[in-house]
C-alpha cells in the first residue's frame, strides 16, 4: 500500500477510536437517565419494554465501530481498540472523583451534593460496564472473525449480528447484574430492564447492518481491497 494510502488509514482508525472511546465513557456517566424510546405502555416482568437509559445509546456505537474494525484492520487492531476503551474510562473515573472531592463555591452553580448525587454512582456504573464491556466486546471480535474465517470474508450481515447479537445479551445481562448487586438498580426490575435493554439492541444491530455495509463498501473502494483483504497499519 502506498504511504499516502496508509497515512490516511491511520488517519480514519483514530478517529474512528476517538468516536469509540467518546461513545463508551459517555454511556457511563449518563446512564442514571431513563426514558421511552417508544410511546407505549407495554408492561413486562413489571417493567415497561420500551424503558432503557440513555446510556444505552451511544453504546451500540461501540459494537458497529468494533465491528468496522475487524473487518477493515483486523483482530488485533480491534482488541487494541478495546483495551484503549478501558484506560480511558478509568481515567474518567479519576477524573469524576477528583471533582467530586475538591469543595465547591458558595456561588457555583451545581453544589457539592448536586454533584454527588449525579456522579457518586459512577465508580460503580464504570467498574460494572467494564467487567461488561471488556468480556463482550471480546467475545463479539472473536465470533466476528470465528464467521469471517468461515464464510472466507463472506456474508457480513451474518458475521456482524451474531457476534452483536450474542456479545449485547452479555453485556446486558452482565451490567444489570452487577447494577442490581450494588444497589444502583433495584432487583424487581432485573427482568425487564434485561429484556428491553437486549430488545432495544437487537433491534440497533439489525438497523445499523446497512452503516457497516456502507463503511466496507467505501474503506475498500478507497483502498482497493479485496474480499477478505485486511489493511496493515505497519
Amino acid at each position: 500500500m502506498p504511504l499516502k494510502d496508509k497515512l490516511l488509514a491511520q488517519r480514519i482508525y483514530f478517529l474512528l477510536g476517538a468516536l469509540f472511546i467518546t461513545s463508551l465513557v459517555v454511556s457511563n456517566l449518563i446512564f442514571q437517565k431513563f426514558f421511552y424510546w417508544y410511546p407505549i405502555d407495554t408492561k413486562i416482568f413489571g417493567s415497561n419494554l420500551f424503558e432503557i437509559s440513555v446510556g444505552i445509546l451511544p453504546y451500540p456505537i461501540t459494537f458497529l465501530i468494533t465491528d468496522l474494525i475487524s473487518e477493515i484492520y483486523g483482530k488485533k487492531r480491534a482488541n487494541d481498540m478495546v483495551i484503549a476503551g478501558i484506560f480511558a474510562s478509568i481515567f474518567s473515573v479519576g477524573i469524576v472523583l477528583i471533582a467530586d472531592y475538591v469543595p465547591a463555591l458558595d456561588n457555583s452553580p451545581i453544589n457539592d451534593s448536586t454533584f454527588t448525587n449525579v456522579f457518586s454512582k459512577t465508580i460503580v456504573a464504570v467498574g460494572s460496564s467494564m467487567f461488561a464491556y471488556l468480556f463482550a466486546q471480546f467475545i463479539d471480535i472473536k465470533i466476528y472473525h470465528f464467521w469471517k474465517n468461515l464464510t472466507k470474508g463472506k456474508h457480513l450481515w451474518l458475521r456482524n449480528n451474531f457476534s452483536t447479537w450474542i456479545s449485547q445479551f452479555i453485556d446486558t445481562l452482565s451490567i444489570i447484574t452487577l447494577l442490581c448487586y450494588f444497589d444502583v438498580l433495584p432487583w424487581s426490575s432485573f427482568k425487564g430492564l434485561l429484556i428491553s435493554g437486549f430488545f432495544f439492541k437487537v433491534l440497533v444491530a439489525a438497523l445499523d447492518t446497512p452503516f457497516l455495509y456502507l463503511g466496507v463498501y467505501l474503506f475498500r473502494k478507497r483502498f482497493n481491497l479485496k474480499v477478505n483483504e485486511e489493511i496493515n497499519l505497519l
